[in-house]
């Protein structure tokens, strides 16, 4: 079996069920962009490996590269043509970790500048490429395409999960989050 097809050659390619697509169609930027979150999360993942007291982060990052898999494959998927593969466990599996870290690190009073240690800053860098991944999601939304709506919601909810980590692998590395210095506090004690 080789590697190449030469199909794409002419600048087109298929998703799911056949249709010829532009490679420039919001379908194939949004499943493109999937894939590159998920080999950035794979070097994350790599360089976490150096770090016991990560080893939990480490197996959650190895199974969100299994969900991004599966939002994909939903995203490469046109008119619905068979069942979607993100499901709400999924979600609600982010949503319990994102409780159970949150108050772990040090409380946020000032906006966060991306940075600290390497990792979390790769984190950090995670998140925006998750929004942009949620940015290209809207826009085929937008546009009348079909897209699991629990994709978007999982896509949401892992750029918020890839915030929280990335403060919390500061926070066990033993390296400050640096803070915007520029800004008032944004969260205010309650009277």
């Amino acid at each position: 079996m080789r590697i190449y097809t030469k199909y794409g050659d002419s600048g087109y390619t298929r998703l799911y069920g056949g249709d010829r697509v532009s490679k420039t169609h919001k379908r194939v930027e949004a499943y493109g962009t999937m894939d590159e979150l998920c080999s950035l999360l794979g070097r994350i993942i790599a360089e976490m490996r150096d770090y016991p007291e990560l080893s939990d982060f480490l197996s959650e990052c190895e199974e969100i590269q299994q969900h991004l898999f599966d939002c994909g494959s939903d995203l490469a998927t046109p008119r619905e043509l068979r069942p979607y593969k993100q499901e709400q466990s999924n979600i609600d599996w982010l949503e319990v970790l994102l409780d159970s870290y949150m108050d772990q690190p040090p409380k946020i009073e000032n906006f966060i500048i991306p940075g600290g240690h390497l990792i979390a800053s790769s984190l950090h860098q995670a998140r925006t490429v998750t929004r942009r991944l949620e940015r290209r999601m809207v826009a085929l939304i937008e546009d009348d395409e079909a897209v699991n709506p629990l994709g978007l919601v999982y896509i949401n909810r892992l750029s918020d999960y890839f915030f929280v980590l990335a403060r919390l692998v500061n926070f066990k590395l033993g390296v400050s989050d640096t803070i915007y210095k520029r800004s008032r506090k944004i969260f205010r004690e309650k009277k």
